[in-house]
């Protein structure tokens, strides 16, 4: 690293730092930055790595937390947010995120044979605003067709989560700034106090002082580290692993919940690679169960369950596809025994903002949390200390990402 030049006298005041360029960061900066106040964007990797680009990108409005026939906290939290990504997406409100791809405007939801599973598809239409929708026979999807008991479908969207990224890091990118990961930030801070920042450009080593009135802290799983380096306790985060199964091939369009009993026995929502291949994106219950599991068991179990959840898939479809899997860790804020919690979370101490989103469809209400714990606007700042700095690329999805795929 180039030797650092003296510290500047007086440190440029701005009112938000914020640490993390997933969905939940960039919602977060659009929102500060409509409100009038100064902010800064520092991301050390790429912008949507980590949870965003793994997420399936399904607005969901809560039928997943009323299994059990309730109307539970999780389900009235998240139940408002898919109106407000229906009105960004359309552009009638903001932020404006009309060039984001909308891969389906709702999702199906199936059951399997067992009596729990019927009983979990009546608990998945209570208290909803958007509530599931029986469909006909003929409206079912082909790999849908002869499954048992009622196909219900819910006006849910399915996006490009990456799409979203790329619209709000598009429409602040003055602001979005590239940090090396290892050296590229000094903080000054302890116990909720910050005293200021030292951003090193990672090009040619230049050194810019910060001292922000409040910092901001949404990098996921990075919160644990950052915290520690703020002199705060990094126990107040928890992880919950999954590890994903990916099919790619000629595939249908499908997107959807197989719901059995009280849990989500397989999501699948499609999307298309690099090479404009179908590619199947596995989650729900097998990626939590797949944690304990070795890649090949997982998509072998993963095989399994699509042919015992579609009975109409077309007679050897899935001899003809290639396989992989990644893990990702869901970072949230710690609760008792590790559960989910039931809303977004920003926990508030002195100068710092921790955040967690918790769910993809939620990072719209970590930005009003964000906003209602932020001090008024109070500095401005040159953008002109910032040109030319380094921007941070955008990731790439998982399975353009993936280096192994297989036949099984």
């Amino acid at each position: 690293m180039p030797d650092q030049p003296t510290l500047p006298a007086r440190a440029h005041p701005i009112d938000c730092v914020i640490i993390g360029g997933g969905v939940a960061g960039l919602f977060a900066l659009d929102a500060v930055i409509r409100s009038g106040r100064s902010a800064l964007l520092l991301e050390a990797g790429e912008l949507g790595s980590g949870q965003t680009c793994c997420a399936q990108g399904i607005l969901h409005g809560g039928f997943k937390y009323t299994l059990r026939g309730l109307l539970t906290a999780s389900a009235e939290a998240v139940a408002r947010m898919p109106e407000a990504w229906r009105a960004s997406l359309a552009g009638s409100a903001e932020p404006d995120l009309r060039s984001v791809r909308v891969r389906s405007p709702f999702c199906h939801l199936w059951q399997t044979r067992s009596l729990v599973s019927s009983l979990g598809m009546l608990g998945a239409r209570a208290g909803l605003r958007t509530a599931p929708r029986t469909i006909s026979d003929e409206e079912r999807p082909a790999p849908l067709r002869g499954a048992p008991g009622v196909v219900a479908r819910i006006d849910e969207q399915v996006i490009d989560p990456l799409g979203v990224v790329r619209a709000l890091a598009d429409r602040h990118r003055g602001s979005v700034l590239a940090v090396d990961r290892r050296n590229g930030v000094e903080f000054r801070a302890a116990k909720g106090r910050v005293d200021g920042l030292s951003l090193i450009r990672p090009d040619d080593g230049q050194l810019l002082e910060l001292r922000p009135s409040a910092l901001v802290l949404c990098a996921g799983a990075g919160n644990e580290a950052i915290r520690e380096a703020c002199g705060l306790d990094p126990a107040a985060c928890q992880r919950r692993p999954l590890h994903m199964a990916m099919v790619r091939g000629r595939l249908p369009g499908l997107w959807g919940h197989c719901v059995d009993g009280r849990r989500t026995r397989l999501t699948i929502t499609a999307a298309e690679d690099a090479a404009e291949r179908t590619i199947w994106h596995l989650g729900g219950q097998l990626a939590e169960e797949g944690v304990s599991m070795a890649p090949e068991a997982l998509l072998r179990r993963a095989r399994e369950e699509l042919l015992a959840v579609l009975p109409g898939l077309e007679p050897g479809l899935l001899d003809d596809v290639e396989w992989a899997s990644y893990h990702v860790d869901r970072a949230e804020r710690r609760t008792p025994g590790g559960l989910r919690p039931d809303d977004a979370q920003v926990l508030r101490e002195g100068a710092v903002l921790t955040a967690w989103p918790t769910k993809l469809v939620l990072a719209p209400r970590v930005a009003e949390l964000v906003l209602a714990a932020l001090p008024g606007p109070e500095h401005r700042f040159d953008p002109t200390l910032v040109e030319g700095w380094p921007r941070p690329l955008v990731a790439l999805p998982p399975w353009d990402a993936a280096s192994r795929w297989r036949r099984l």
